[in-house]
């Protein structure tokens, strides 16, 4: 067993908050307190915005063969502790073990690929338009970066953006939510014991207000990628505007799944169900609004409702889990809010809808299908963020691409059809980053990651991650003799 070190991490040092302060660290699953983590403030983020700014210079200036290789062997070091860090994860998150595995794998992979990535930061030449002038292209890291990310996937939001300003040669501030800072502590050992220097990799803990203004308003941090909800990003997008602070924004999603009749329509509903449960469905790409052709849509119905009912809660430990519990308390009553406002306005709840009885315990929701539901329904147009499936038909491919876009998002969508046809002229036409055909899982390290419209602005993964965190340099020079 490692010993793993759940302190923030400035300046190379594992400390206690400023001001002393200190969070109890609950487990969703059972509501017991899991350990008290040190919860600081806007000290805290000072400190460790001084400890990144005085780091960046040497950091910067390292080779990108150099820093890849502190990329590869953190890779290792998550690679040899799955089973100790999935178990981290899913005592805060709450998630199945196999899922909290997984997304550690992904950890590794994108320090992997960030690490071979970094050593293709090319330039360019710029043919002049007289003789004499040379004009060149080169690129240079933008910085200090401060991440502010979400707890559904505690590890993964954070790290993309990690993995990316490392490699391209910046120091990082990370700040994790509050419900999930274990995790992201353990990310940053995994950097730490692999010999990054000291300042290069911080991680504080706190009051998440006071710590996204000290990030804010300090112009030696350019750039902050945020994971979260529209409307706190929309609010961070206003505090950038003090030191135009460059942003990253991954924000909230309302994904369309558009079932066409030419499908296996079983199989389809089993691999769409295993990803609209993924973390009781508080995923932001997670499949939501269905719209399901009229010709199969009762087939897929009953399907849904059969193997939703299979499904078991319960602790993400527990090898038979299948869904475990929301992350806390007032995730769990705003999905009831939804359902309970669902019902009100005459949609038919088919299985679920409920606490579970046998459940006393923990942040528990019954994964739920319903039908009925109306365009202007406040569970169609919000994103549910819970395992919440809502269905409804529809007969014309024009018809259902308009009724896709119909939404202030755009992160992704997804399609279910055998027609090629059919499938250009949706993911030409769907307004949303990423579009999935057959396919219920877009996202890898080596592609890029985002939304337009109001889920977020920028791209993480794929090359266009590692340019995020670049600057671009445009070299002129004359006067060159023959």
């Amino acid at each position: 067993m490692t010993n793993l070190i759940f302190k923030q991490l400035i300046n190379g040092e594992w400390v206690d908050a400023a001001n002393g302060g200190v969070w109890e660290l609950i487990n969703p699953a059972t509501e017991e307190i899991l350990m008290p983590l040190p919860f600081g403030d806007a000290a805290d983020a000072e400190a460790a915005i001084d400890a990144a700014a005085h780091a960046f210079p040497d950091w910067s200036q390292k080779t990108a063969y150099a820093r890849a290789e502190i990329l590869m062997t953190a890779a290792a070091w998550i690679k040899a502790r799955l089973d100790e860090l999935g178990t981290v994860t899913t005592e805060e998150c709450g998630k199945p073990f196999a899922q909290s595995r997984a997304e550690w794998q992904t950890a590794a992979a994108l320090f992997e690929w960030y690490a071979e990535e970094c050593k293709r930061t090319y330039g360019r030449i710029i043919p002049a338009r007289k003789p004499g002038r040379r004009i060149l292209v080169t690129h240079q890291p933008i910085g200090v970066v401060g991440t502010i990310t979400a707890w559904n996937f505690p590890v993964y939001n954070a790290v993309r953006a990690w993995a990316a300003a490392l490699a391209a040669g910046c120091t990082v501030v990370g700040r994790p939510s509050e419900f999930t800072p274990r995790t992201l502590m353990a990310a940053a050992q995994a950097l730490h014991e692999s010999g990054i220097p000291n300042g290069v990799i911080n991680v504080i803990n706190g009051d998440a207000d006071s710590m996204g203004q000290a990030m804010l308003k300090d112009a030696r941090l350019r750039k902050m990628h945020f994971t979260g909800s529209t409307r706190v990003g929309k609010l961070l997008m206003q505090g950038a505007a003090q030191t135009v602070t460059q942003l990253s924004l991954e924000l909230g999603g309302n994904a369309p799944a558009i079932i066409f009749p030419d499908v296996n329509v079983e199989k389809t509903a089993r691999t769409a169900l295993e990803f609209k449960y993924r973390n009781a469905g508080q995923v932001c790409i997670a499949p939501q609004r269905f719209y399901v052709h009229s010709k199969v849509v009762e087939e897929f119905i009953d399907h849904a409702v059969r193997l939703t009912e299979g499904y078991k809660l319960g602790n993400g430990l527990e090898k038979t889990t299948g869904i475990g519990p929301l992350i806390n308390a007032r995730q769990r009553e705003r999905v009831e809010a939804m359902v309970a406002g669902a019902r009100q306005e005459g949609v038919e709840i088919l299985t679920g809808g409920s606490r579970p009885e046998d459940l006393p315990k923990g942040y528990f929701y019954k994964p739920t299908v319903m039908t009925g539901i109306k365009e202007e329904a406040q569970i169609w147009n919000d994103e549910i963020f819970g395992p919440v499936l809502p269905i409804t038909p529809f007969d014309d491919v024009e018809q259902v691409v308009q009724l896709a876009n119909n939404t202030e998002y755009g992160l992704a969508a997804y399609l279910q059809t055998n027609d090629m046809n059919t499938a250009i002229y949706a993911y030409e036409h769907l307004e949303f980053g990423m579009v999935a055909i057959n396919d219920w899982l877009p996202s890898t390290p080596e592609a890029p990651f985002g939304g337009v419209k109001q889920s977020g602005m920028d791209r993480e993964c794929g090359a266009e991650g590692l340019e995020s965190y670049l600057e671009t340099k445009t070299v002129y020079i004359g006067d060159l003799s023959p």
